[in-house]
């Protein structure tokens, strides 16, 4: 038998897991990673302690499995779409007005650079904003390095190579400057297509339009000439210094990396839910849904489809030779978490979930449950309403200055106030993932199916209200670590025992649990999904009424 190891870094940590060739997880360890928030809408982690981390989590997986590292043939990284500056020496280079230089990752979900953000979208007409949903997202890395380059003079000048975090991942663990497809053409602007033709993937006028010219002038050498399809083998595998703090064997081949959302989507969309797995066709049908602090929804194509508000279409950048439409919701897990931990009835229910020996979530759902007795759950929040947009909207409005609204609040602050609000902000996330699919489909797909992992998907409350609201079957994996089972892909390709990350798809991954869509909530979440359009509408009122006023008075 021979294993693999995948390894995820996600917004707050970093997981190992260690994979049979048939997908089944053998052993997994986790770690915090450390985030620094200097001023408001800065975000920022650490390459050093995300490496320390994941070599820590990696020597307790094989010591746990007992694996001989022998066995262990390849290994595949994904993260965050995070920014990562090191010099020329590889060491790092400050991304914060601190001027720390352990601070050198901006992360995906870091807002500094709304203006150069702006700045770009306005720049003219180029062919990149056809293959990013029509705009650029401050989640994406050209707005950060324009940020850095009008901010951080310095660091600019000193930074031999910036990085996706999935890229400097497979950098630091072989020393090869390898860019994966999946990073550069989703986040950077990188015309896959263009370069599957023949043709250069990087649009020099673009960059020289949006004040970014010195990359171009430079051949992009700073951000990436080897650009490569996610798990072909990097360099020479493992480096010697690498292998030694990962615990492993020097020469273990590595793949080349991936977006960690698009991780959980190869880690389970090709999974058969009949007796055989689903031809590129079949995926039409199928959302890849991946919870976490945020979520996306991926869904693959044999045609491009361009579609507003959603990135891409992408080629070639989750799965080898389909397009790739990806939305996506700012914060879900991230927002759960907001509402659910700063209540007046927070402390309540932290102390029941420690009385009862269950989660803070379970507190809740226990509490829903005893407030459904004799009616539909899902009715409890007739009269409370939320706008979800509390990090803005990513897909499909794109725009990342929408903010987070709430009607049907009361004067108390008790527990069932809080589960209650709670539900209500589940079923608002749930209306998003609606509204994505609505638009997906409107281009050609016939979305009817999500196959989910991660995050609320864990949640029966989150997964019972996503397929009454959107009408879609809900498959959840067999191996609910999807998302580190499609890193571990990715070493099973790159040593060769999997031909291709379809092969791996098809080998590594199964079904588990499938929830139908009730039908008896239809009418009441039509009326709530209009409710959910409403709030947007009158957020857009309020900002016109507040513009209007400021207008005057500035005439007079």
């Amino acid at each position: 038998m021979d294993y693999f190891i995948g390894i995820d870094v996600g917004t707050g940590s970093a997981r190992a897991g260690l994979f049979d060739e048939n997908g089944r997880l053998i052993a997994n360890q986790s770690r915090s990673i450390q985030t620094w928030r200097p001023g408001p809408n800065f975000v920022e982690q650490s390459s050093d302690d995300i490496w320390e981390a994941i070599c820590t989590c990696t020597r307790e997986v094989v010591a746990e499995s007992s694996v001989n590292p022998t066995e262990i043939k390849g290994i595949g990284f994904d993260a965050t779409c995070s920014l990562v500056l090191v010099d020329a020496d590889g060491k790092p280079v400050t991304a914060s007005p601190d001027g720390d230089d352990r601070q050198n990752i901006i992360v995906w979900m870091d807002h500094r650079a709304l203006a150069e953000t702006e700045r770009i979208n306005s720049s003219g007409d180029f062919s990149v904003f056809s293959f990013v949903g029509g705009k650029i997202s401050p989640e994406m890395q050209t707005p950060k390095l324009l940020w850095l380059k009008n901010h951080l003079p310095e660091s600019w000048r000193r930074t031999r190579h910036f990085f996706d975090l999935p890229d400097f991942l497979t950098f630091r663990a072989t020393g090869s400057t390898t860019r994966s497809l999946c990073s550069t053409t989703c986040k950077w602007t990188y015309l896959a297509h263009e370069a599957a033709e023949g043709r250069s993937g990087w649009q020099e006028d673009f960059f020289r339009a949006i004040g970014l010219k010195d990359l171009a002038e430079e051949d992009f050498a700073r951000i990436g000439t080897e650009i490569l399809p996610m798990g072909e083998p990097v360099g020479q595998g493992l480096t010697e210094t690498a292998a030694s703090e990962l615990g492993l064997v020097p020469g273990t081949a590595v793949g080349v990396s991936i977006i960690d959302a698009h991780a959980g989507g190869i880690g389970m969309i090709g999974m058969p839910d009949k007796s055989e797995g689903p031809t590129p066709a079949d995926l039409e049908n199928r959302l890849a849904l991946i919870g976490g602090t945020s979520s996306c929804h991926m869904v693959a194509s044999p045609e491009m489809r361009p579609i507003p508000g959603v990135w891409g279409p992408y080629f070639s950048s989750m799965i080898p030779g389909l397009w790739l439409n990806e939305g996506g919701q700012s914060a879900t897990g991230a927002l759960v978490d907001h509402i659910i931990f700063n209540h007046g009835a927070t402390e309540a229910m932290i102390q029941a979930s420690k009385e009862a020996g269950i989660t803070p979530y379970e507190v809740l759902n226990d509490k829903l449950a005893e407030l459904a007795v004799g009616g539909p759950l899902e009715e409890l929040t007739a009269d409370l309403h939320v706008c979800p947009y509390f990090h803005g909207n990513r897909s499909p409005r794109a725009n990342p200055h929408l903010v987070g609204m709430i009607s049907g609040l009361h004067l108390s602050a008790e527990l069932t106030d809080l589960a209650l609000l709670y539900l209500a902000t589940i079923q608002a996330i749930a209306y998003g993932t609606r509204h994505i699919v609505e638009a997906m489909n409107a281009s050609g797909y016939a979305i009817d199916t999500l196959v989910c992992c991660g995050g609320g998907t864990k949640n029966p409350v989150f997964l019972q209200q996503h397929a009454d609201i959107t009408q879609c079957k809900l498959i959840l994996p067999a191996e609910p670590e999807a998302v580190i089972l499609g890193s571990a892909m990715l070493g099973a390709v790159a040593s060769g025992n999997c031909s291709s990350v379809q092969e791996a798809m098809a080998q590594m991954s199964r079904p588990g649990k499938i929830i139908d869509p009730q039908t008896e909530s239809s009418t009441y979440h039509d009326a709530k999904y209009r409710v959910f359009h409403r709030l947007y509408e009158d957020q857009l009122a309020y900002q016109s009424l507040i513009k209007d006023s400021v207008a005057r008075k500035t005439e007079n």
